[in-house]
């Protein structure tokens, strides 16, 4: 068994990134820290929706899966699955909004379009329950913010722009 060898990544200070469980938070800097009596070097990302700050060993930022704010091509995929047909698989709830989750955690815009795309609801179809919201919510959100710094517009001009998809 072979270890594939992953390009490392670098990122400076005042650059945006995605961390799949947390959606775009921005670099604020990279700093060596002594650490349990050995020095490591850290990434630190600033999370201000959530108000929430990260240490991450530059060794580790491959298996958290940080990565950068997606390309042209990621961001147009996603954009395409908007439009698509919803695919609604007739299985449990509670098994469907385990893998939407799944799909919001993975951090990937195309995985999190799918989900918006599913639980889109317009104003003349019937109501979604609770959980159905919360999670639809929480998608349109991590999106929207990646949206936002892809486009560099505003958060609410970001959900416009998802909704106006969806609408069509």
């Amino acid at each position: 068994m072979s270890i594939k060898k992953l390009p490392s990544l670098t990122f400076n200070a005042g650059e945006y990134v995605v961390y799949p469980t947390h959606g775009v938070g921005k670099v604020a800097d990279v700093t060596k820290q002594n650490i349990a009596g050995s020095e490591l070097e850290l990434l630190v990302v600033n999370f201000d929706k959530d108000k929430m700050t990260l240490r991450i060993p530059t060794s580790k930022i491959q298996h958290v899966g940080l990565r950068k704010i997606s390309d042209d091509k990621t961001m147009n995929e996603a954009f395409a699955t908007l439009k698509g047909k919803a695919k609604v698989r007739k299985i449990m709830w509670s098994r469907r909004a385990q893998e939407y989750e799944n799909k919001i955690n993975s951090g990937n815009p195309v995985a999190i379009a799918e989900v918006i795309r599913d639980l889109y609801r317009n104003e003349n179809i019937a109501e979604q329950s609770y959980s159905e919201r919360q999670i639809y919510e929480q998608a349109v959100n991590r999106l929207a913010s990646e949206v936002s710094v892809y486009s560099n517009c505003s958060l609410e001009e970001a959900n416009k722009k998802l909704l106006d998809i969806l609408a069509k």
